[in-house]
């Protein structure tokens, strides 16, 4: 058993192309030199340029699974990706923070995939609330951050009400006027995350990459602006690893 690495968790849904979901993260862990471990949440049939189907994983065994590694390890920090329903990620949450109030959780607020296919409908206002005031950090895109708040809000008013109670990292790969530009929101203040260099390539899962090495980042107890900033170096080098969508995991 590792006794100088802090235990992480994933709970994130299996790509067969390892391009996203746990099997990403888990390299990305792996990198960070944390140890990771992994509960799925749907078996999915996909590629780096497709995506079919989805089969969703009983909550009843994902719960256990909870139950059992937080029972067995102290987890410092958790990820977690795409799941089906708000109930359903509200109970995760909620089963970690009672097992182990001090574990940190981002949530990596995947909607829907690249190709169109949705996951989550937000229909509950007040449960996501109740969610967000248990988590450090939530990382939606562009796309996703309108699809957070109403659909006649700006997404200037929508971080607002988010980040009062939780914050918020804004990812730049589909922003339309600053590409590749992150910025972390908190409740009073905001930060610029710029990339390296102005050349990237586009990479299938990179947001799940991103918010793994920012798990892994606050796990080693760094603190949010660092964790967000090292990560956001970690995925610049990601991105340029080769020109194809499946990237190369490297310190």
């Amino acid at each position: 058993m590792p006794t100088n690495r802090p235990f992480v968790l994933s709970i994130a849904g299996f790509d067969p192309s390892a391009g996203a979901g746990v099997l990403a993260d888990i390299k990305t862990f792996e990198q960070h030199r944390v140890y990771g471990f992994a509960i799925n949440t749907g078996n999915t049939i996909q590629t780096d340029k497709e995506f079919i189907s989805i089969q969703w994983t009983a909550l009843d065994f994902v719960l256990q699974s909870i139950e059992t590694l937080f029972t067995s390890y102290d987890i410092k920090a958790v990820k977690i990706g795409i799941i089906p329903s708000l109930e359903y990620l509200k109970a995760i949450v909620f089963s970690i923070k009672k097992r182990s109030p001090t574990t940190k959780i981002v949530w990596d607020t995947v909607l829907k995939s690249s190709t169109e296919f949705k996951f989550l409908e937000l229909n509950n206002e007040n449960e996501l609330v109740a969610i967000l005031k248990q988590l450090e950090l939530i990382t939606p895109n562009y796309t996703e951050i309108v699809q957070l708040g109403n659909h006649d809000s700006t997404i200037e008013n929508t971080l607002k009400k988010l980040t009062i109670h939780c914050p918020v990292l804004l990812k730049g790969g589909h922003n339309p006027e600053d590409v590749g530009t992150d910025y972390l929101y908190t409740k009073d203040r905001f930060f610029r995350l710029s990339p390296k260099k102005n050349q990237a390539y586009e990479k299938h899962g990179s947001g799940c990459v991103l918010s793994a090495a920012i798990t892994a980042n606050l796990a080693l107890e760094q603190n949010l602006f660092t964790a967000c900033k090292n990560s956001k170096d970690y995925i610049d080098n990601f991105l340029l690893s080769n020109p194809t969508q499946l990237g190369y995991h490297y310190v």
